[in-house]
């Protein structure tokens, strides 16, 4: 089983990485295999809305030359991508927003001549989020575009684990357990669709 962690903050220490942390751990010890991709460290450009990818039904289609391509070869590569992200004015970061624009977009062929494959379609998606406002406030709308994005590009939405900052010390022991146990459910979740 692979995971593929697009990890969407600026902060290689904040609280998204400190959720991940014990998350990975968790995987590890599942016998998961888990690829963190960060994409403050990659260049993914925003969509130019030009279509030319819509006429290229099994391949992505994209005239930009960056790492887009790579990335989400990551995600047709995997059993469940999870998007890691801090929420910024009620929705995910803006390297975070510019690769999902692209990948329902480019993996998602209903815009051109014919109409075509969905790319990621039968794959699952499950986020991993942190805020400043509780989390039926401060990511509701966040997950809501998530669902959207799952049935719009065939893809299976799993869950949101959300904590939100209160200031002083992010992470505690219930916050580390309940981010394993978010891990172990994905696992469960998997394996009991395959029996």
């Amino acid at each position: 089983m692979k995971f593929c962690i697009l990890m969407g903050s600026p902060r290689p220490e904040g609280n998204t990485a400190a959720l991940l942390a014990p998350f990975l751990e968790e995987c590890g010890m599942m016998g998961v295999e888990s690829r963190v991709i960060s994409l403050y460290d990659r260049t993914v450009n925003p969509c130019l809305g030009c279509r030319a990818c819509q006429d290229c039904l099994n391949s992505l289609g994209c005239i930009q030359d960056d790492d887009f391509e790579e990335i989400f070869k990551a995600m047709e590569d995997c059993d469940v991508i999870i998007p890691a992200t801090p929420i910024y004015s009620f929705f995910c970061t803006a390297p975070m927003k510019a690769l999902l624009d692209r990948a329902i977009y480019a993996g998602t062929k209903n815009y051109g001549a014919v109409r075509g494959p969905k790319l990621l379609a039968g794959k699952r998606l499950a986020a991993i989020v942190t805020c400043g406002y509780s989390p039926e406030k401060g990511a509701d709308l966040w997950e809501e575009g998530l669902k959207r994005w799952c049935r719009h590009g065939g893809l299976e939405y799993m869950g949101m684990f959300c904590r939100r900052d209160m200031g002083g010390a992010f992470m505690n022991e219930e916050r580390a357990q309940a981010v394993r146990d978010f891990a172990q459910a994905i696992r469960m979740s998997i394996r009991g669709s395959e029996l």
